[in-house]
């Protein structure tokens, strides 16, 4: 599965985008976001207030209790303002 990271996501990671195969348990967005927790300090700044978070799986907007269950893409970002 990649994964992508926008803006202060990306930022704290230090990465755009990874390629991780999560374990079978890890069946929501928000239960991969807390799997990505230790993988390093970045991401554990990055992930520390998952209600800060949104999300997208395949190019769509979901929250962040939706399946990732046969996801090829999931895209984590800060909430999306305009002006």
């Amino acid at each position: 599965m990649k994964l992508l990271y926008f803006a202060w996501v990306r930022e704290r990671i230090g990465l755009a985008e990874e390629d991780v195969a999560p374990p079978s348990d890890i069946a929501t967005v928000a239960d991969l976001v807390a799997w990505l927790v230790p993988r390093s300090a970045g991401h554990a700044a990055a992930f520390a207030d998952p209600a800060r978070l949104r999300a997208a799986v395949d190019q769509a907007f979901v929250p962040l209790d939706t399946s990732i269950a046969g996801a090829r893409e999931v895209a984590i970002f800060p909430p999306v303002t305009g002006g």
